[in-house]
């Protein structure tokens, strides 16, 4: 199953096992939520349901993964079962939430899930049917994991396999925080040494769009020419990150590691070196 649906392609899937998430993230996003949704979908909290935030980002980053303990509450008290088709959006091209719950589901064993190209506005535009209030759905039970499937790594890690020169370490954060011009969220502009920048945006066309598959592929051969083949990619949080995971799963390549501390830890943790490309 592709990792993309089109909104035109979720207008005509049968009911049977579909479940939507509502993704989007910002103040007062519940409310947003409350007052138009498309209809069926249920919320799904960046904070609360796909994170587990601790008292020091030094140690995990802002949006650490939760246990899959609670991760699996979380998707019973959401009624996901093991059958389920699970579509997700957002309103920020699938880079806020979306993406991240994508590759939290993919990791816990999930194969029918799915991101909605162009999210909340391809919705609307292609004429899917909205409303407003509380959805109401039964629970599901429990699905009980070991741990989380697909790879990710720590910060150590990074350094490990920056100094063997033994991965690619991707930052894709916007060019203006990765050159560390300036820094809208974290404490400290920069970036981790001996990363490149590929700005999650370049997965996407004129139109907000995932480019097609094909040409994601081509493109990151052509920008990865002659580096590591085995990639880690990291964002601010870790939850940015996961849009271009998707792209490339999107575009038939392998799963790349996450580093899901991010530039949140990495930039907080005492003694670690930060480059600045100004």
């Amino acid at each position: 199953m592709s990792p993309i649906i089109s909104a035109s392609q979720l207008k005509n899937l049968p009911a049977q096992n579909l479940i939507i998430l509502d993704a989007r993230v910002g103040k007062d996003v519940y409310q947003s939520y409350l007052e138009k949704h498309i209809k069926g979908a249920r919320f799904i909290n960046l904070d609360k349901d796909l994170a587990e935030i601790g008292d020091n980002a030094a140690f995990g980053g802002r949006h650490p993964l939760p246990t899959v303990e609670k991760f699996s509450q979380v998707l019973s008290n959401l009624g996901v079962s093991e059958n389920s088709h699970i579509i997700i959006y957002d309103d920020k091209n699938g880079s806020n939430a979306a993406a991240r719950a994508w590759w939290m589901l993919r990791s816990f064993g999930f194969e029918n899930v799915q991101v909605l190209d162009g999210g909340f506005q391809a919705a609307e535009k292609e004429g899917l049917e909205f409303t407003s209030g509380e959805e109401t759905f039964d629970k599901a039970t429990s699905i009980k994991k070991e741990g989380w499937l697909l790879p990710v790594v720590v910060l150590e890690d990074v350094e490990n396999e920056l100094e063997s020169n033994s991965s690619t370490v991707i930052d894709v954060r916007d060019a203006y925080r990765y050159k560390g011009e300036s820094e809208p969220i974290d404490l400290v502009a920069g970036h981790i040494p001996g990363a490149i920048n590929i700005p999650f945006s370049e997965n996407l066309d004129e139109n907000g769009k995932f480019l097609q598959p094909e040409i994601l592929k081509a493109k990151y051969a052509k920008l990865l020419i002659d580096k590591p083949e085995h990639l880690i990619i990291h964002c601010g949080s870790g939850v940015t990150a996961c849009h271009t995971i998707l792209a490339l799963d999107y575009a038939g390549l392998p799963i790349p590691k996450l580093y899901v501390g991010s530039w949140s830890e990495w930039s907080r943790r005492e003694g670690k070196e930060i480059a600045k490309d100004i």
